[in-house]
């Protein structure tokens, strides 16, 4: 069967993008691998009307809206690569399925390479956090640290006084300069310089971290958040050329979505240089409504 369009990835940016070409009355299929970025994580905030639900079961009503369009399915694998072919693409998964579609949204999102630091792993999502716009308020003003290797670590080092107490941990050799110095001083951050070894407690939660020099500090939540790289080699494969963001590289887009590949769009966390679940919806409906635009147009001739 050969499809309107094909979406590499059933996140919350895949499954908004195939919604509203289903809607269109394309025939969509989504190609959903089932790892999402924020799987590890129990909650998501400022999602408007669904404020403390489970990622996942967003993407379980997700994925019931959807099929309940006659145009729309979807099927679980991993897609693996994606080449041009007859005025269109294919698209093949990992056990060697292949399908054809006229055009093709992007929604594969990104992976998080991790400070490998002892126990750091086991708490991603739960306690050791990346964003605290997500994962703020939940910490309740109680004890914060954040590790600080760089100009991104040093930003969130400065906004995190307003969800608590916050420790800047210094790693990897970084100093900062003493504009930056002094501006942590105001906020009420306190500076830390021996570097993290080891995170303490009974994972997921967070008793402290252990520090090199040997000491301990006591902990309720750490932040660290570290490069991230797309989780999928299909946008590479076709040839989409990439931005370079204050996180690591994101697909460059138009106002549409379409990335620099005609007929490819693009949506959610791999296309964007901040990362939250509304602005990954968002983006998937203009992808989707871009790719529609774009079948109208070859209709046309």
């Amino acid at each position: 069967m050969r499809y309107d369009a094909i979406i590499v990835g059933g996140g919350s940016a895949g499954l908004s993008a195939a919604q509203a070409l289903a809607r269109a009355r394309r025939r969509v299929l989504v190609v959903d691998a089932a790892r999402p970025r924020n799987r590890f994580a129990s909650a998501m905030h400022n999602v408007l009307g669904r404020d403390g639900t489970s990622p996942l079961q967003l993407l379980i009503d997700g994925r019931a809206e959807l099929v309940r369009y006659p145009d729309a399915s979807i099927v679980d694998g991993e897609a693996v690569d994606a080449t041009r072919a007859d005025a269109g693409f294919h698209v093949r998964l990992e056990d060697g399925r292949k399908f054809h579609s006229r055009t093709l949204v992007l929604a594969t999102g990104v992976r998080d390479v991790l400070p490998e630091i002892e126990g750091l792993a086991a708490r991603w999502g739960r306690s050791v956090l990346h964003c605290p716009y997500c994962h703020g308020f939940e910490i309740d003003r109680r004890a914060i640290g954040v590790l600080v290797g760089d100009a991104m670590g040093l930003h969130r080092a400065l906004m995190l006084p307003d969800w608590g107490p916050t420790t800047c941990l210094l790693q990897d050799g970084f100093e900062p300069d003493a504009d930056a110095q002094a501006r942590l001083q105001r906020r009420g951050v306190v500076l830390e310089r021996s570097p993290v070894v080891a995170l303490l407690g009974t994972a997921p939660g967070l008793d402290g971290v252990r520090l090199a020099d040997g000491r301990t500090l006591a902990l309720s939540a750490l932040f660290a958040g570290g490069r991230v790289l797309p989780a999928s080699p299909v946008a590479e494969a076709l040839g989409c050329a990439f931005e370079d963001g204050p996180q690591g590289p994101y697909l460059r887009v138009d106002a549409t979505k379409q990335t620099s590949v005609p007929g490819v769009f693009a949506a959610g966390d791999l296309a964007a240089p901040m990362h939250t679940v509304t602005a990954a919806v968002a983006a998937g409906v203009l992808a989707g409504v871009g790719a529609h635009q774009a079948l109208i147009a070859a209709d046309c001739g």
